[in-house]
């Protein structure tokens, strides 16, 4: 492989792989993604909540239906975009040898005389759990048969201690017919405490959970200071970034210019002889609300540092130059002789 590279500055459409001359590769920009989890949770009141306290000492059954959404998780992920002006052509030649070159499907370079694996984080999919159970099978024909929701709730209540007078003889062995094995006291006692949730739960009620996913991507160019990611309501869940009926969630990017940037002109007259790839500059990432930070983190970006070349000479014929670069941000991760 000559590493007598070409740079095609101009922005025409970058065909990668192998060409007529070599192999075409871009180096990445940093784009940032966020995913969001969020839940929501939908209470629904028991038909007996009235009578929650009266019959069974429950003093916090809940006497309204109500909608609670919250932000359970935020992850950060680093993605890779071809930059079209860091394209480049790697050219063969007979006295050398040529390269297993890796790219990404976009055409990004990510390993030279090794492989590596690039992981792309999957979206998972909303997901509701329901948590109501059928009590009405479990009513005896007397809760059935009463005229009154009072005496219903009367009857329900005496079938839920009978119940668990019922559990606590079996636990401590006071019944005639006991289960035969450890199998059969478990199963008996999961039916029982079934029994026992299910008709319980016309009292307390019962709340079905909806887990469901945002992902919010920013290729940010310059700093960024407390922009709105989203917004997001208690009572909505997810609403538009400009919907006041959300609080704000902010985004901060701040380059720590940690990398020197040559002088343009300098650069523009240094000869590229050799693997080009990128240095990145780490940036400061602030996600927050108006209560506070919710996550910190220094991160590389690739177009907030500079470009830097590997020497020809390591992958001159002879050589086993192994080298592994960040899909995300063109940074060595792994230079092996």
């Amino acid at each position: 492989m000559s590493l007598g590279t070409i740079a095609q500055t101009q922005l025409t459409e970058f065909t990668p792989g192998v060409a007529a001359n070599g192999v075409n590769y871009a180096l990445p920009q940093t784009r940032l993604r966020i995913d969001v989890t969020a839940m929501k949770v939908v209470y629904t009141p028991g038909e007996y909540a009235n009578y929650a306290e009266r019959y069974l000492h429950i003093i916090s059954a809940g006497q309204a239906a109500s909608t609670q959404w919250s932000v359970t998780r935020l992850n950060v992920y680093q993605e890779g975009v071809p930059d079209t002006s860091k394209v480049f052509t790697v050219k063969m030649k007979d006295k050398t040898v040529a390269p297993m070159v890796q790219l990404t499907n976009s055409g990004i370079l990510v390993a030279v005389n090794t492989t590596t694996e690039v992981d792309t984080p999957g979206f998972p999919s909303t997901r509701t759990t329901n948590h109501r159970l059928d009590a009405r099978q479990y009513l005896t024909a007397e809760i059935l048969s009463a005229t009154s929701v009072a005496k219903r709730a009367e009857l329900t209540a005496q079938e839920i201690l009978d119940i668990r007078e019922s559990k606590n003889a079996i636990k401590r062995g006071q019944v005639e017919s006991m289960p035969q094995d450890g199998a059969s006291l478990k199963i008996v006692l999961d039916e029982l405490d079934m029994q026992e949730r299910a008709l319980t739960q016309l009292f307390v009620g019962y709340s079905d959970t909806t887990v469901t996913y945002k992902s919010y991507t920013i290729l940010p160019t310059e700093d960024i200071e407390k922009d709105v990611l989203f917004r997001f309501s208690r009572k909505l869940g997810f609403v538009d970034a400009d919907d006041l009926a959300g609080d704000p969630y902010y985004l901060t990017l701040k380059d720590l210019h940690t990398v020197v940037i040559p002088d343009q002109k300098e650069l523009l007259k240094k000869k590229i002889a050799g693997l080009v790839y990128n240095m990145p500059s780490m940036a400061k990432l602030t996600i927050s609300t108006m209560q506070g930070n919710l996550y910190e983190q220094e991160l590389p970006f690739a177009q907030f540092g500079t470009l830097d070349v590997l020497s020809a000479t390591l992958f001159n014929k002879g050589a086993n130059t192994r080298l592994t670069l960040h899909p995300a941000t063109g940074g060595i991760l792994h230079l092996e002789q």
